[in-house]
């Protein structure tokens, strides 16, 4: 007798692009060498899709818990609170948390990087350090490279706030972008302020270094994925937001030592994890973040190596090792476009299809044909 299929989700994060002149007119995913990919879509089906369908914001919290089936009306308005979830800390009903990156703006105040750029990594946790316990009021949490989190005490008026996501806000005035958050905001403000006196230290070539906080959340509790599709779950991830998520739905969650979160993590190695979350779990969602990463740096030709990489030691690998059914999905989970390094809410590449299984009458022209296809 067969074995009944399970399901896995290879989420390419910003898998979907536009034509770039630097790699021929081509997108990275229609530039990347992808026989294991080909493969799928001639066994199965391709389409395209947006996640989001201008209903969502174009980032990856939102339309990734789509894709592992919670519902519009549930969505969580800011992702804060999932990164910090991923490192097993919650917070209490009271207060909130913001996402903070190390940024850099120039000598005229504009927001030139949004990712400590100039820095190396270990200078970047140095100025974690340095910017820890600014304020008695706020906690300074570090994650990982430019990505921190604050912690204080919720205010209405700080929750309410939009500030500009920073990948999106190069070129503009720093002071305008965080005007609304200073004046929601007076410990904020103060916060601010210090770090850049004490970052200063950092500063080279005009380059000034500046604490961005953004994306407040509060207090924010998710149904299990279970209850939601009836099947246990597991995520092979690295990035906290999908970390965070996966912690939140309640699936287990395995990050191989080696995974980075950017194009250098070693991907080979998830397709181990991915193998011992499936011996356990009906779905499994592997997410690989480096593509994203890229094509926010402008890097096409990275973007379409990692997506490379991904087809060749990741999907190749697993598919010569697997010998029981199991259906696949292969899409992004919105646009990140290299050309201007911004997220978009157009269509995604979808590949579907399956290994040691037949399949008929496969057709994907939404996302709740990804869901019915792998979680019904």
């Amino acid at each position: 007798m067969q074995n009944e299929a399970k399901s896995l989700l290879i989420l390419i994060d910003g898998l979907g692009d536009e034509p770039n002149s630097k790699i021929g007119g081509l997108t990275p995913l229609e530039f990347a060498a992808t026989p294991y990919i080909d493969r799928l879509a001639a066994q199965g089906v391709v389409g395209q899709a947006s996640i989001c369908e201008q209903e969502l914001i174009p980032e990856s919290c939102s339309c990734i818990l789509r894709l592992l089936g919670l519902p519009t009306e549930a969505m969580p308005k800011n992702r804060a609170y999932l990164e910090l979830l991923a490192h097993n800390r919650d917070v209490a009903p009271d207060e909130m948390v913001l996402r903070c990156n190390l940024a850099v703006r120039d000598n005229n105040g504009r927001l030139v990087a949004f990712n400590g750029s100039g820095l190396t990594t270990g200078q970047m946790k140095q100025a974690a350090m340095v910017c820890n316990k600014l304020y008695d009021d706020i906690e300074f949490f570090h994650l990982s490279e430019y990505r921190n989190l604050l912690i204080l005490k919720q205010e209405e008026a700080v929750l309410n706030c939009r500030v500009q996501p920073p990948h999106e806000s190069l070129g503009e005035s720093v002071d305008q972008l965080l005007a609304e958050l200073k004046q929601s905001s007076s410990a904020l403000a103060k916060l601010l302020e210090e770090a850049e006196k004490r970052l200063s230290v950092f500063n080279h070539d005009g380059l000034h270094y500046i604490l961005y906080p953004w994306g407040a959340s509060d207090r924010q509790a998710l149904p299990s994925f279970t209850s939601l599709n009836g099947k246990s779950g597991g995520a092979v991830c690295k990035a906290e937001i999908v970390v965070g998520i996966a912690k939140a739905l309640g699936m287990e969650v395995i990050t191989p030592p080696t995974a980075t979160g950017d194009i250098d993590t070693v991907v080979s190695d998830k397709v181990e994890a991915a193998l011992e979350l499936l011996k356990q779990h009906d779905f499994v969602i592997a997410h690989f973040n480096g593509s994203d990463e890229a094509a926010h740096r402008y890097d096409a030709l990275g973007k379409a190596q990692f997506i490379a990489k991904i087809d060749q030691e990741f999907l190749g690998l697993l598919m010569r090792v697997y010998d029981n059914p199991l259906k696949i999905v292969v899409c992004g989970d919105h646009v990140t476009s290299s050309v201007n390094g911004k997220h978009g809410d157009g269509p995604v590449p979808i590949i579907a299809g399956a290994i040691n299984m037949e399949i008929e009458g496969l057709k994907i022209s939404s996302y709740k044909d990804i869901l019915s296809f792998l979680l019904k």
